[in-house]
């Protein structure tokens, strides 16, 4: 992830959890079989801030409840411009890859499964995307969430150009 998004504090977050994925995991035993679950889950606050985590225990609520303590603990920050996101960013995790591209006010969340879970919980209501490769759930959040984290404002571009944001969008 990177080193400048991290959020520091969840006590003065209103965070929303959605569950993507729960696995139930079959543990062969001589006294016969024993079920536990796993379950990935994202939260965020619909405004830039997004986790994940992934609990595992015999009950699935349990699970979901530490997954939800586990995605509150690595939280980042994601630039959301106007609905949707500033630039291009493909990102790898695993076998899976995956495209996001900005787009239009009135296209909506143009992606699949795990990763639609993911950019609604960051608050971004219009964006391309495209995964190929895998379709893991664990693997497409953690790429989906990488590729948010590689995003950077206009105002970073600008500041680590030393330009002013106008001379950023108009390239003279």
């Amino acid at each position: 992830m990177g080193k400048n998004n991290k959020v520091k504090t969840t006590n003065d977050l209103e965070l929303q959890d959605r569950l993507v994925a729960i696995n139930r995991v079959t543990k062969v035993t001589k006294g016969g079989r024993a079920f536990s679950f796993a379950a990935i889950v994202v939260v965020g606050n619909g405004d830039g801030i997004i986790g994940w985590g992934l609990g595992k225990a015999n009950e699935v609520t349990a699970a979901i409840a530490k997954g939800v303590e586990s995605a509150k603990k690595n939280l980042i920050k994601v630039p959301v411009h106007k609905g949707t996101i500033p630039h291009e960013v493909s990102a790898k995790f695993g076998g899976s890859r995956i495209f996001l591209k900005p787009a239009s006010e009135g296209t909506g969340v143009k992606a699949g499964g795990a990763m639609r879970a993911v950019l609604e919980s960051v608050g971004v209501t219009d964006v391309l995307a495209k995964s190929k490769g895998s379709s893991n759930p664990h693997n497409l959040v953690k790429a989906t969430i990488a590729a948010l984290d590689e995003l950077r404002s206009p105002a970073q571009v600008a500041q680590n150009r030393g330009v002013s944001v106008e001379k950023v969008f108009n390239g003279k």
